[in-house]
């Protein structure tokens, strides 16, 4: 069966007087990422801000991507704290959000909180006896060969690898028996649940 992806494009408009406003809480040197319904919205962004910032990068983010930035800030077109938490966690630089309308900084409670969360995903799965792996079929994101590798090694638990196109966390209701989940497909499905842990961090 063929896939197709078909972005679905935001209609908002640019207000340039309110980004003109908003652009003077802005360092000078500052990233532009954007999630794809906003692509439009962030070219238009990233001619009108060019004029007074330096524009470092200028790119697409998805809820798994973890940019290489040189910037001393990234501002991210999109609506929800999902991506720009992440950009702030993994790129350690100031983040802030804009959704055509108003900006909002990522605060460090919203990172400590991120933090907080993940140490307690990796605490379960240390006490956890019994684990299940996930495992997306989805184009990028598989990683079948990484889950039977993290099976054979968990001598002292019980594992069972879940494979399925779509990851729903809802669905963890069914398995009661699982005490914890080991994510090998997008690494930002942690943020959803705190059941689940990501592979690249188990030591």
């Amino acid at each position: 069966m063929k896939t197709l992806f078909i972005p679905v494009n935001s209609k908002l408009e640019i207000e340039k007087s309110n980004l003109l406003e908003i652009s003077k809480k802005l360092p000078k040197r500052i990233a532009i990422c954007y999630s794809v319904q906003y692509k439009k919205q962030a070219e238009q962004i990233k001619q009108i801000l060019g004029q007074n910032h330096n524009i470092t990068d200028f790119l697409q983010v998805l809820g798994c991507s973890k940019p290489k930035i040189s910037a001393d800030a990234v501002l991210l077109i999109s609506d929800g704290k999902f991506h720009a938490t992440s950009l702030a966690y993994s790129t350690n630089l100031t983040a802030y959000i804009y959704d055509c309308k108003k900006l909002e900084k990522i605060s460090e409670k919203d990172i400590q909180l991120f933090q907080q969360r993940k140490k307690s995903s990796y605490v379960k799965f240390l006490n956890a006896k019994k684990i299940g792996i996930l495992v997306s079929t989805k184009p990028g994101q598989q990683n079948l060969k990484k889950a039977i590798e993290l099976k054979s090694k968990l001598k002292d638990k019980e594992s069972f690898i879940f494979l399925c196109n779509n990851i729903e966390t809802s669905q963890f209701e069914n398995f009661p028996e699982i005490q914890s989940w080991v994510n090998t497909a997008c690494p930002r499905l942690d943020m959803n649940d705190a059941r689940i842990v990501n592979i690249g961090e188990l030591r």
